[in-house]
């Protein structure tokens, strides 16, 4: 049976001959939210984090990109599309930028890729719904396990001490991830530092016990195309 190409790698053959590749520094605000939609990002390297700001000033990430994602942030095939979120590189990226039109022309006149994208989809939707099911029924505490759960799934580094989440993070970015105040998430992550749970060096957590954490939460060891942070 012949192996069924993901969306990613169907828009990368496509326009990797004829889009250039983009290096961004880390800390490059790509767009913000609610401006006019000018590019799809393919993420070839680095992270990027996708986000909101409140009305009265707090940052929340909604999710981290990283290689081999596509940043498709709007209504696609709408006219005047603006963007739902903004974008910022966590660390130096290397992005292929597609113009718009480029973009949904390519969608619209491949059945192949219509279907990836609707399968994509549906994947993007499942991995939301899973995000909001922890945040609803474990609260603020449950919320960070769920995010060092998936940060392990998608950044994880098998290790003598257990899984490094190879991404550096402050507990600011970490309190934005769970959509908390940073003194909360301080206090349990001393906690879970205490019971031997993680260890924090140079800006990487070390997830030691993950059992606990899923015990926690009553992890239901979902797919890792699911339980992740993008």
């Amino acid at each position: 049976m012949k192996k069924t190409l993901s969306l990613y790698t169907l828009i990368l053959q496509n326009f990797i001959g004829t889009e250039s590749v983009q290096k961004v520094k880390a800390g490059t605000l790509l767009f913000q939210e609610g401006d006019s939609v000018e590019a799809v990002y393919l993420v070839l390297s680095g992270s990027i984090s996708l986000g909101r700001v409140h009305m009265k000033g707090k940052e929340f990430i909604m999710k981290i990109m990283n290689s081999e994602e596509i940043l498709v942030e709007y209504d696609l095939f709408k006219s005047f599309p603006r963007y739902y979120f903004s974008a910022k590189t966590m660390t130096d990226c290397d992005i292929l930028m597609i113009k718009r039109e480029a973009f949904e022309n390519y969608l619209s006149k491949d059945t192949a890729v219509m279907h990836s994208l609707a399968s994509w989809l549906s994947t993007r939707y499942l991995k939301a719904q899973m995000k909001c099911q922890d945040l609803i029924m474990n609260g603020k505490k449950g919320g960070l396990y769920s995010i060092l759960i998936r940060l392990c799934n998608s950044y994880g580094v098998s290790n003598d001490e257990g899984i490094l989440i190879d991404l550096p993070l402050t507990h600011q970015e970490l309190a934005s991830l769970t959509f908390g105040t940073r003194e909360v998430i301080q206090r349990m992550l001393k906690e879970l530092r205490e019971l031997d749970v993680i260890s924090y060096d140079q800006m990487k957590f070390t997830v030691k016990n993950l059992k606990y954490l899923k015990k926690e939460v009553d992890c239901q060891s979902c797919p890792l195309e699911i339980c992740g942070l993008n």
